[in-house]
């Protein structure tokens, strides 16, 4: 029994020694800019400013990674815009389905009587996703469009 404990403990203690260690350094900041910025990240339930600084690194690293045309991206595609535009909604659906990325989910809003909504997840190359929603968001009728990347490929 006390050499299957030893083991366990054994495994636990070297993965524990795997795990990347803890460096600290000093920001220096004007001090309405840092109780901005403690303000902004106390409102979304932030415990500490590593906390946030963390979020705020990895957020950077992954924009700078999902840049790269050939990095495996996952994109968020928002539409707005007014359905009584001659085919509009033929011509996104057109787009999506000859699209060189996996349209993985489509989700259409009705906003009021004139505007809908249109949210789209796509996947695939970095380049491709940025092409894609770039046209969709160009298209004559679209009113307002914006995407949104992240990537499953983040290492440190």
């Amino acid at each position: 029994m006390q050499t299957s404990v030893d083991t366990k403990l054994f495994f636990v203690l070297r993965e524990l020694q795997a795990m990347s260690t803890v460096s600290r350094f000093g920001v220096s900041l004007e001090e309405d800019l840092l109780a901005a910025f403690d303000l902004s990240i106390g409102g979304q339930g932030y415990q500490n400013r590593s906390e946030a600084i963390r979020d705020l690194i990895r957020d950077h690293l992954i924009q700078k990674r999902v840049g790269q045309g050939d990095t495996e991206v996952i994109g968020v595609v928002t539409l707005v815009y007014d359905h009584r535009v001659h085919r509009l909604s033929d011509v996104l659906a057109d787009m999506q389905h000859k699209a060189e990325v996996a349209v993985n989910a489509s989700l259409h809003i009705h906003l009021d009587e004139h505007n809908c909504l249109e949210v789209i997840v796509i996947r695939g190359r970095g380049d491709k996703v940025h092409e894609i929603a770039g046209k969709l968001i160009a298209t004559k009728g679209v009113q307002n469009g914006k995407l949104v990347t992240t990537t499953p490929e983040m290492t440190h």
